[in-house]
Protein backbone atom coordinates (compact mmCIF):
# COMPACT_ATOMS: atom_id res chain seq x y z
CA UNK A 1 0.00 0.00 0.00
CA UNK A 2 1.44 3.34 -1.05
CA UNK A 3 0.77 6.73 0.46
CA UNK A 4 0.80 10.04 -1.35
CA UNK A 5 2.38 13.04 0.33
CA UNK A 6 0.82 16.40 -0.48
CA UNK A 7 3.13 19.04 -1.82
CA UNK A 8 3.58 22.24 0.14
CA UNK A 9 0.89 24.72 -0.95
CA UNK A 10 3.44 27.52 -1.39
CA UNK A 11 5.47 25.21 -3.63
CA UNK A 12 2.35 24.35 -5.63
CA UNK A 13 1.71 28.02 -6.43
CA UNK A 14 5.42 28.81 -6.82
CA UNK A 15 5.45 31.64 -4.27
CA UNK A 16 7.37 32.61 -1.14
CA UNK A 17 5.86 32.01 2.29
CA UNK A 18 5.56 35.76 2.88
CA UNK A 19 3.70 36.34 -0.40
CA UNK A 20 1.00 39.01 -0.36
CA UNK A 21 -2.66 38.22 -1.16
CA UNK A 22 -2.17 39.87 -4.55
CA UNK A 23 0.83 37.64 -5.32
CA UNK A 24 -1.12 34.54 -4.25
CA UNK A 25 -4.03 35.49 -6.48
CA UNK A 26 -1.77 36.25 -9.45
CA UNK A 27 0.05 32.90 -9.10
CA UNK A 28 -3.20 30.96 -8.92
CA UNK A 29 -4.69 32.78 -11.91
CA UNK A 30 -1.63 31.86 -14.00
CA UNK A 31 -1.87 28.16 -13.08
CA UNK A 32 -5.67 28.09 -13.55
CA UNK A 33 -5.28 29.34 -17.10
CA UNK A 34 -2.42 26.93 -17.84
CA UNK A 35 -3.98 23.73 -16.48
CA UNK A 36 -7.71 24.32 -17.03
CA UNK A 37 -9.35 21.11 -18.36
CA UNK A 38 -11.00 22.98 -21.20
CA UNK A 39 -7.55 23.86 -22.53
CA UNK A 40 -6.18 20.37 -21.84
CA UNK A 41 -8.95 17.89 -22.81
CA UNK A 42 -8.18 14.33 -21.77
CA UNK A 43 -4.97 15.35 -19.99
CA UNK A 44 -5.21 13.73 -16.54
CA UNK A 45 -1.95 15.33 -15.38
CA UNK A 46 -3.20 18.84 -16.21
CA UNK A 47 -6.51 18.15 -14.45
CA UNK A 48 -4.64 16.98 -11.34
CA UNK A 49 -2.43 20.09 -11.39
CA UNK A 50 -5.51 22.27 -11.80
CA UNK A 51 -7.20 20.72 -8.74
CA UNK A 52 -3.97 20.92 -6.74
CA UNK A 53 -3.62 24.66 -7.48
CA UNK A 54 -7.27 25.24 -6.58
CA UNK A 55 -6.83 23.46 -3.26
CA UNK A 56 -3.70 25.49 -2.45
CA UNK A 57 -5.42 28.75 -3.32
CA UNK A 58 -8.51 27.93 -1.24
CA UNK A 59 -6.26 27.73 1.83
CA UNK A 60 -3.72 30.50 1.20
CA UNK A 61 -6.34 33.04 0.09
CA UNK A 62 -8.16 32.63 3.42
CA UNK A 63 -6.40 34.50 6.22
CA UNK A 64 -7.48 32.09 9.00
CA UNK A 65 -6.81 28.90 7.02
CA UNK A 66 -3.42 30.25 5.94
CA UNK A 67 -2.45 30.99 9.55
CA UNK A 68 -3.46 27.46 10.58
CA UNK A 69 -1.54 25.93 7.66
CA UNK A 70 1.57 28.01 8.37
CA UNK A 71 1.58 26.76 11.95
CA UNK A 72 0.48 23.14 11.64
CA UNK A 73 0.83 22.25 7.94
CA UNK A 74 -1.59 19.89 6.23
CA UNK A 75 -2.45 18.16 9.51
CA UNK A 76 -3.90 21.36 10.90
CA UNK A 77 -6.58 21.52 8.21
CA UNK A 78 -8.48 18.57 9.71
CA UNK A 79 -8.79 16.32 6.73
CA UNK A 80 -8.13 18.89 4.04
CA UNK A 81 -9.58 22.24 2.97
CA UNK A 82 -13.04 22.64 1.49
CA UNK A 83 -12.56 24.24 -1.92
CA UNK A 84 -14.90 27.18 -2.31
CA UNK A 85 -16.83 27.38 -5.58
CA UNK A 86 -16.48 31.17 -5.51
CA UNK A 87 -12.75 30.71 -6.20
CA UNK A 88 -13.60 29.34 -9.63
CA UNK A 89 -16.37 31.84 -10.28
CA UNK A 90 -13.96 34.66 -9.47
CA UNK A 91 -11.91 33.80 -12.55
CA UNK A 92 -14.81 32.87 -14.86
CA UNK A 93 -14.02 35.89 -17.00
CA UNK A 94 -10.86 34.13 -18.21
CA UNK A 95 -12.90 31.65 -20.27
CA UNK A 96 -16.58 32.51 -19.99
CA UNK A 97 -16.79 36.29 -19.84
CA UNK A 98 -19.03 36.22 -16.75
CA UNK A 99 -22.70 35.37 -16.61
CA UNK A 100 -22.28 31.59 -16.21
CA UNK A 101 -18.77 30.87 -17.50
CA UNK A 102 -16.97 27.54 -17.70
CA UNK A 103 -15.70 27.55 -14.11
CA UNK A 104 -19.24 27.77 -12.77
CA UNK A 105 -20.49 25.01 -15.10
CA UNK A 106 -17.69 22.60 -14.17
CA UNK A 107 -18.10 22.99 -10.43
CA UNK A 108 -21.70 24.13 -10.09
CA UNK A 109 -23.14 20.66 -9.53
CA UNK A 110 -20.46 19.78 -6.97
CA UNK A 111 -21.19 22.84 -4.84
CA UNK A 112 -24.96 23.02 -5.11
CA UNK A 113 -25.08 25.54 -7.94
CA UNK A 114 -26.67 23.16 -10.43
CA UNK A 115 -25.35 25.31 -13.28
CA UNK A 116 -27.85 28.09 -12.49
CA UNK A 117 -26.89 31.70 -12.74
CA UNK A 118 -26.28 33.70 -9.61
CA UNK A 119 -28.36 36.84 -9.07
CA UNK A 120 -26.65 39.61 -11.01
CA UNK A 121 -25.29 42.39 -8.84
CA UNK A 122 -25.62 46.02 -9.84
CA UNK A 123 -22.68 48.13 -10.98
CA UNK A 124 -20.41 49.94 -8.52
CA UNK A 125 -20.44 53.73 -8.66
CA UNK A 126 -17.76 56.36 -8.12
CA UNK A 127 -18.45 59.74 -6.54
CA UNK A 128 -15.75 62.43 -6.34
CA UNK A 129 -15.96 64.63 -3.24
CA UNK A 130 -13.82 67.64 -2.40
CA UNK A 131 -13.15 68.36 1.28
CA UNK A 132 -10.99 70.87 3.13
CA UNK A 133 -7.64 70.18 4.78
CA UNK A 134 -9.26 70.63 8.21
CA UNK A 135 -12.05 68.15 7.36
CA UNK A 136 -9.52 65.57 6.21
CA UNK A 137 -7.53 65.86 9.44
CA UNK A 138 -10.43 66.08 11.89
CA UNK A 139 -13.10 64.10 10.05
CA UNK A 140 -16.57 65.33 9.20
CA UNK A 141 -20.09 64.27 8.30
CA UNK A 142 -21.63 65.22 4.98
CA UNK A 143 -24.64 64.53 2.78
CA UNK A 144 -24.12 63.80 -0.89
CA UNK A 145 -26.50 63.58 -3.85
CA UNK A 146 -25.76 60.53 -5.97
CA UNK A 147 -27.47 59.89 -9.35
CA UNK A 148 -27.89 56.15 -9.92
CA UNK A 149 -30.04 53.49 -11.53
CA UNK A 150 -32.78 52.23 -9.23
CA UNK A 151 -35.61 49.77 -9.72
CA UNK A 152 -38.55 51.30 -11.55
CA UNK A 153 -41.53 51.82 -9.23
CA UNK A 154 -44.06 51.57 -12.06
CA UNK A 155 -43.15 47.99 -13.03
CA UNK A 156 -41.33 47.05 -9.80
CA UNK A 157 -38.21 46.35 -11.80
CA UNK A 158 -39.76 43.80 -14.16
CA UNK A 159 -39.54 46.03 -17.25
CA UNK A 160 -43.04 44.95 -18.31
CA UNK A 161 -46.01 47.34 -18.43
CA UNK A 162 -48.25 47.08 -15.38
CA UNK A 163 -50.84 44.33 -15.88
CA UNK A 164 -48.61 42.41 -18.30
CA UNK A 165 -45.91 39.83 -17.75
CA UNK A 166 -42.62 38.73 -19.16
CA UNK A 167 -42.62 35.82 -21.60
CA UNK A 168 -40.27 32.97 -20.74
CA UNK A 169 -37.69 32.19 -23.42
CA UNK A 170 -38.39 28.72 -24.81
CA UNK A 171 -34.85 28.28 -26.11
CA UNK A 172 -33.35 28.24 -22.60
CA UNK A 173 -36.52 27.61 -20.52
CA UNK A 174 -35.95 30.88 -18.70
CA UNK A 175 -32.48 30.01 -17.42
CA UNK A 176 -30.67 32.47 -19.69
CA UNK A 177 -28.20 29.74 -20.60
CA UNK A 178 -28.05 26.87 -23.02
CA UNK A 179 -26.07 23.77 -22.09
CA UNK A 180 -24.26 21.35 -24.36
CA UNK A 181 -21.76 18.51 -24.11
CA UNK A 182 -18.10 19.13 -24.91
CA UNK A 183 -16.04 16.01 -24.32
CA UNK A 184 -16.46 15.03 -20.67
CA UNK A 185 -17.66 18.54 -19.76
CA UNK A 186 -21.13 20.05 -19.74
CA UNK A 187 -20.69 23.63 -20.94
CA UNK A 188 -23.16 26.50 -20.59
CA UNK A 189 -23.29 29.68 -22.62
CA UNK A 190 -25.61 32.72 -22.53
CA UNK A 191 -28.72 32.11 -24.61
CA UNK A 192 -28.53 33.82 -27.99
CA UNK A 193 -32.32 34.18 -28.30
CA UNK A 194 -32.95 36.19 -25.13
CA UNK A 195 -29.34 37.44 -24.75
CA UNK A 196 -29.01 35.74 -21.39
CA UNK A 197 -32.05 37.37 -19.76
CA UNK A 198 -34.22 34.25 -19.84
CA UNK A 199 -37.30 36.14 -21.00
CA UNK A 200 -38.89 38.54 -23.51
CA UNK A 201 -40.92 41.68 -22.80
CA UNK A 202 -43.75 42.19 -25.27
CA UNK A 203 -45.26 45.29 -23.60
CA UNK A 204 -42.42 47.40 -22.16
CA UNK A 205 -43.02 49.71 -19.21
CA UNK A 206 -43.44 53.30 -20.44
CA UNK A 207 -41.61 54.74 -17.45
CA UNK A 208 -38.38 52.79 -17.86
CA UNK A 209 -38.71 51.70 -21.53
CA UNK A 210 -38.52 48.06 -20.49
CA UNK A 211 -35.17 48.29 -18.69
CA UNK A 212 -36.66 47.90 -15.22
CA UNK A 213 -34.53 50.81 -13.98
CA UNK A 214 -34.78 54.59 -13.81
CA UNK A 215 -32.15 57.19 -12.90
CA UNK A 216 -32.81 58.81 -9.54
CA UNK A 217 -30.80 61.20 -7.42
CA UNK A 218 -30.60 59.98 -3.86
CA UNK A 219 -29.28 61.88 -0.83
CA UNK A 220 -26.94 59.84 1.35
CA UNK A 221 -25.33 60.61 4.71
CA UNK A 222 -21.56 60.12 4.63
CA UNK A 223 -19.20 59.92 7.60
CA UNK A 224 -15.61 60.84 6.75
CA UNK A 225 -13.16 59.53 9.38
CA UNK A 226 -10.38 61.69 10.76
CA UNK A 227 -7.03 61.16 9.03
CA UNK A 228 -8.12 60.58 5.44
CA UNK A 229 -5.88 61.93 2.70
CA UNK A 230 -6.04 63.05 -0.90
CA UNK A 231 -7.17 60.06 -3.00
CA UNK A 232 -8.65 58.11 -0.08
CA UNK A 233 -11.68 55.95 -0.95
CA UNK A 234 -14.70 55.38 1.27
CA UNK A 235 -16.80 52.33 0.41
CA UNK A 236 -20.54 52.56 1.03
CA UNK A 237 -21.99 49.06 0.65
CA UNK A 238 -25.21 48.59 -1.27
CA UNK A 239 -25.43 52.20 -2.50
CA UNK A 240 -24.38 51.58 -6.09
CA UNK A 241 -26.73 50.83 -8.97
CA UNK A 242 -29.46 48.25 -8.55
CA UNK A 243 -29.00 44.99 -10.46
CA UNK A 244 -31.72 43.11 -12.39
CA UNK A 245 -32.50 41.09 -9.27
CA UNK A 246 -32.50 44.15 -7.00
CA UNK A 247 -29.04 43.50 -5.51
CA UNK A 248 -27.19 46.81 -5.58
CA UNK A 249 -23.50 47.38 -6.12
CA UNK A 250 -21.34 49.57 -3.90
CA UNK A 251 -20.60 53.28 -3.94
CA UNK A 252 -16.96 54.41 -3.79
CA UNK A 253 -16.44 58.00 -2.65
CA UNK A 254 -13.03 59.29 -3.79
CA UNK A 255 -11.75 62.26 -1.78
CA UNK A 256 -9.87 65.30 -3.02
CA UNK A 257 -8.34 67.46 -0.28
CA UNK A 258 -7.92 71.17 -1.00
CA UNK A 259 -4.50 72.59 -0.01
CA UNK A 260 -4.19 74.64 3.19
CA UNK A 261 -2.81 78.16 3.02
CA UNK A 262 -0.50 77.54 5.98
CA UNK A 263 -0.02 73.80 6.57
CA UNK A 264 1.33 70.98 4.42
CA UNK A 265 1.03 67.28 5.07
CA UNK A 266 3.63 64.51 5.01
CA UNK A 267 1.89 61.25 5.87
CA UNK A 268 0.73 61.62 9.47
CA UNK A 269 2.85 64.74 10.10
CA UNK A 270 1.84 68.34 9.47
CA UNK A 271 4.51 70.78 8.33
CA UNK A 272 4.63 74.52 9.08
CA UNK A 273 7.19 77.18 8.18
CA UNK A 274 7.58 79.68 11.02
CA UNK A 275 9.24 83.03 10.25
CA UNK A 276 11.07 84.69 13.15
CA UNK A 277 13.12 87.86 13.50
CA UNK A 278 16.89 88.01 13.95
CA UNK A 279 16.57 89.18 17.60
CA UNK A 280 14.22 86.26 18.34
CA UNK A 281 16.66 83.84 16.73
CA UNK A 282 19.70 85.29 18.54
CA UNK A 283 18.17 85.84 21.97
CA UNK A 284 15.50 83.11 22.03
CA UNK A 285 11.78 83.62 22.48
CA UNK A 286 8.52 81.97 23.48
CA UNK A 287 6.01 82.09 20.63
CA UNK A 288 2.42 80.99 20.05
CA UNK A 289 2.45 78.66 17.06
CA UNK A 290 -0.72 77.74 15.14
CA UNK A 291 -1.56 74.05 14.72
CA UNK A 292 -4.54 72.37 13.07
CA UNK A 293 -5.76 71.61 16.60
CA UNK A 294 -5.31 75.12 18.04
CA UNK A 295 -2.49 77.38 19.24
CA UNK A 296 0.53 75.85 20.98
CA UNK A 297 3.27 77.66 22.93
CA UNK A 298 6.79 76.87 21.65
CA UNK A 299 10.23 77.83 23.00
CA UNK A 300 12.69 79.19 20.44
CA UNK A 301 16.21 78.53 21.86
CA UNK A 302 18.78 81.31 21.71
CA UNK A 303 20.99 80.95 18.63
CA UNK A 304 18.33 79.23 16.51
CA UNK A 305 19.30 78.96 12.85
CA UNK A 306 17.19 78.93 9.70
CA UNK A 307 16.10 75.37 8.98
CA UNK A 308 15.92 74.31 12.63
CA UNK A 309 13.08 71.82 13.14
CA UNK A 310 10.89 71.86 16.23
CA UNK A 311 8.56 68.91 16.80
CA UNK A 312 5.21 69.30 18.53
CA UNK A 313 4.09 65.80 19.44
CA UNK A 314 0.46 64.76 19.07
CA UNK A 315 -0.50 67.75 16.91
CA UNK A 316 -0.35 65.97 13.57
CA UNK A 317 -2.88 63.85 11.66
CA UNK A 318 -4.89 61.16 13.51
CA UNK A 319 -3.91 57.64 12.46
CA UNK A 320 -6.76 55.77 10.77
CA UNK A 321 -6.07 52.71 12.91
CA UNK A 322 -6.73 54.73 16.05
CA UNK A 323 -3.09 54.72 17.16
CA UNK A 324 -2.91 58.39 18.11
CA UNK A 325 -1.70 61.40 16.12
CA UNK A 326 1.41 62.22 14.17
CA UNK A 327 3.50 65.32 14.88
CA UNK A 328 3.55 68.91 13.74
CA UNK A 329 7.02 69.80 12.50
CA UNK A 330 7.87 73.50 12.62
CA UNK A 331 10.61 74.67 10.25
CA UNK A 332 12.16 77.89 11.55
CA UNK A 333 13.06 80.59 9.04
CA UNK A 334 15.03 83.66 10.17
CA UNK A 335 13.72 86.66 8.21
CA UNK A 336 16.19 89.31 7.06
CA UNK A 337 14.52 92.74 6.92
CA UNK A 338 14.52 94.42 3.52
CA UNK A 339 13.72 97.95 4.78
CA UNK A 340 15.26 99.53 7.86
CA UNK A 341 14.42 102.65 9.79
CA UNK A 342 17.20 105.07 10.68
CA UNK A 343 17.36 103.80 14.25
CA UNK A 344 17.36 100.16 13.18
CA UNK A 345 20.21 100.77 10.75
CA UNK A 346 22.23 102.54 13.42
CA UNK A 347 21.79 99.66 15.86
CA UNK A 348 22.72 97.03 13.28
CA UNK A 349 25.80 99.04 12.24
CA UNK A 350 26.81 99.22 15.92
CA UNK A 351 26.28 95.42 16.21
CA UNK A 352 28.36 94.86 13.09
CA UNK A 353 31.29 96.77 14.57
CA UNK A 354 31.43 94.55 17.67
CA UNK A 355 30.59 91.23 15.95
CA UNK A 356 33.40 88.99 14.82
CA UNK A 357 32.83 87.75 11.24
CA UNK A 358 32.26 83.97 10.98
CA UNK A 359 34.92 81.82 9.39
CA UNK A 360 34.33 79.72 6.29
CA UNK A 361 32.66 76.48 7.34
CA UNK A 362 31.42 77.93 10.62
CA UNK A 363 27.71 77.06 11.07
CA UNK A 364 26.92 79.07 14.15
CA UNK A 365 25.00 76.88 16.57
CA UNK A 366 25.77 73.87 14.41
CA UNK A 367 22.15 72.89 13.83
CA UNK A 368 22.08 73.73 10.16
CA UNK A 369 23.91 71.66 7.54
CA UNK A 370 26.37 73.40 5.26
CA UNK A 371 25.57 74.05 1.62
CA UNK A 372 27.81 71.18 0.47
CA UNK A 373 26.28 68.77 3.00
CA UNK A 374 22.84 69.60 1.66
CA UNK A 375 24.02 69.25 -1.92
CA UNK A 376 25.93 65.99 -1.60
CA UNK A 377 24.13 64.37 1.37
Amino acid sequence: MTSTTKRDFYEVLGIERNASPQEIKKAYRKLAVKFHPDKNPGNASAEASFKEAAEAYSVLSDEDKRATYDRFGHEGLRGGPQVNADIFREFSDIFGGGGGGIFEDIFGDFFGGGGRRRPQRGADLRYDLEITFDEAVKGTESRILVPRNELCDSCEGSGARKGTHKTTCTACAGHGQVRYQQGFLVVARPCGECRGTGHFIESPCATCSGTGHVVKEGELPLKIPAGVDNGSRIRVRGQGEAGPSGIAGDLYVVLTVTPHEMFRRDGEDILLELPITFPQAALGAELDVPTIHGTESVDIPAGTQTGTRIRIRGKGVPRLDGGGNGEQIVFVSVVTPTKLTKDQRALIEQLAEITKPPKLGDRGAGKEKSFFEKLFG
